[in-house]
């Protein structure tokens, strides 16, 4: 039997509050970086201390949390709530749908501390004024599903000569047989502006597509001046799949998005 431990702890990073002046020779020179998890709430404890390393009263301030890429580009902003009891301690939140679109990266943040009249004071991670922190993105956590595949192109297939049944067809896509069970689940979503006419999933077990594939159909959706995607859900393992259009779908559909 294995017995793997795990621990509870919060989530907390001392900083440096420059109120009265530095006057000391305390010199804390390592700050850690920060980690958050996409696909939960994360929870950061923040000390606030002076040069004297005594906790600084927050009483009508508010901590204030800004984190940018490394274009800085802002990517998180958060407020903190003040301990009821514990001095100069307070907790920004950077909740699960403020990493939604937010890719696993670092990120350099920053912390100030605004009063009532919304005058702003620094904050450093060590006594020689650096300001800048630390944060790590990561998904190890909680990976979440993967990106959907991004369908724009069609290509007219005059058919027979001589008979009007032209059809559109998409371009292919890795339906990915190798992650899917006999009971794969495929989804899609049809973004349109104003099309009418049918679009069919069409499939094969080829290993390669090329003219001569063979397509099977799989699924039909029929559309008239739809203004909201249209899903589509299929389910079985092939090695590609693509959308085949009965009239021409230049300038009204404009993506179909593919999940496998």
């Amino acid at each position: 039997m294995q017995l793997i431990p795990r621990y509870l702890v919060n989530n907390r990073t001392t900083v440096v509050v420059n109120d009265s002046g530095f006057t000391t020779e305390y010199r804390p020179v390592y700050t850690r970086n920060l980690k958050i998890y996409r696909g939960i709430d994360n929870n950061l404890e923040f000390k606030m201390l002076n040069a004297d390393q005594k906790p600084i009263t927050l009483t009508n301030k508010t901590v204030k949390l800004v984190a940018f890429d490394r274009s800085n580009n802002l990517v998180l902003s958060g407020s903190g709530s003040n301990h009821a009891t514990i001095k100069g301690l307070t907790t920004v939140t950077v909740s699960e749908n403020d990493l939604l679109s937010v890719k696993d990266q670092f990120l350099s943040y920053a912390i100030h501390i605004e009063d009532a009249n919304q005058n702003k004071t620094l904050t450093y991670s060590n006594a020689h004024f650096e300001n800048a922190g630390v944060m790590q993105v990561s998904s190890s956590a909680y990976p979440g599903p993967k990106d959907s595949k991004n369908i724009t192109t069609f290509t007219e297939d005059d058919g027979e000569a001589g008979i009007d049944d032209s059809v559109w067809n998409s371009a292919s896509v890795n339906a990915e047989p190798g992650i899917n069970g006999n009971e794969a689940i495929h989804t899609a979503a049809i973004y349109s502006d104003g099309y009418v006419g049918d679009v069919t999933v069409q499939v094969t077990l080829d290993n390669d597509v090329g003219a001569s594939t063979p397509w099977a159909d799989v699924a039909t959706v029929s559309m008239n001046n739809e203004s909201d995607p249209m899903p589509v859900n299929f389910t079985g393992v092939f090695n590609y799949v693509r959308f085949q259009a009965s009239a021409s779908p230049a300038d009204k559909i404009t993506k179909i998005l593919v999940r496998n």
